[in-house]
């Protein structure tokens, strides 16, 4: 301890004392950014609020009970259940191909697979019509066959699934390839196969990145709307999802809309802090071991 000239004789200022006035500056800087921050975060709250606001849940119960309303939530539910499982069966093997694989264009692949991403989603649904729809680039050949997909409930899952497996195929990549190669090779020596190395290793160990990249997957396939409404229609019962029942609804029913308006946003909110909360433990475990 060290005695100083503003310290009175007999009292040291020990280190808490030290790191307190050393962190003080810092909730002077915090408040500034805090105040520059308001305006906009007003801009990005504002809105939320303004539809929380705007149903009683009397309401909400009321217009849940619509048929239309109704059978948009299950076609949703039903399609983007279907879009889940197919990327996760088709997503992993390709996820692991992009993580693990040395190929030539392995850059150019990755690219396109993000595509969608960053794609605007007319220009996706354009782009499945133009290949699979009555006349595009293999639909004529399937309609030889009698196979029709665009406008019905199989082009709403392909519109889904185009638009919404890229976030799940980038975080299963990622996962895949931060897998410390020394337990595989541990593994092996010990004689595990390939396959029980992934999944008795590689799956567990990523299990928490995998899991948060399908649950973005299955929510940005909940909210898709502008491929789907090109490729599949509009069709209540048939094609019409909660994003395009939303769409009708403003124009029909303006009560049915922000309903189905608060559902999507109380289940984005849901998935968004399932995502953050699986992601903050995954961080504070690998801290713990590096520490």
């Amino acid at each position: 301890m060290v005695e100083t000239a503003a310290t009175p004789p007999g009292i040291t200022r020990g280190p808490q004392a030290r790191s307190r006035g050393a962190a003080n500056p810092m909730w002077g800087w915090q408040a500034i950014l805090m105040l520059a921050s308001l305006p906009f975060l007003l801009f990005l709250l504002l809105p939320l609020l303004a539809l929380v606001l705007q149903a009683t849940p009397a309401k909400l119960l009321s217009n849940l009970i619509d048929p239309t309303i109704t059978q948009a939530i299950q076609l949703s539910f039903v399609t983007t259940l279907l879009t889940l499982g197919i990327t996760l069966l088709g997503g992993t093997p390709l996820a692991y191909l992009l993580a693990r694989g040395n190929f030539p264009g392995k850059v150019l692949l990755d690219t396109l697979i993000d595509l969608p991403i960053v794609m605007p989603p007319a220009v996706a649904g354009i782009a499945l019509l133009l290949a699979f729809g009555r006349f595009g680039l293999l639909g004529r050949w399937m309609n030889v066959l009698g196979v029709d997909i665009a406008f019905t409930p199989v082009a709403v899952i392909m519109a889904q699934t185009f638009i919404a497996a890229p976030f799940y195929i980038k975080s299963a990549t990622t996962a895949f390839a931060s897998v410390n190669r020394e337990v595989e090779e541990a593994a092996a020596v010990d004689g595990a196969g390939r396959g029980t190395i992934f999944y008795r290793i590689i799956l567990p160990l990523c299990f928490a990145p995998l899991a948060g990249g399908a649950l973005m997957t299955w929510a940005r396939a909940l909210g898709e709307f502008g491929a789907t409404i090109i490729f599949a229609g509009n069709f209540p019962g048939i094609t019409q999802t909660m994003p395009l029942a939303i769409y009708l609804g403003f124009d029909q029913d303006l009560g049915g809309a922000i309903t189905l308006s608060i559902v999507l946003l109380i289940l984005s909110f849901v998935v968004l802090f399932i995502v953050r909360t699986a992601l903050h433990q995954r961080i504070s475990v690998e801290t713990r071991q590096w520490s």
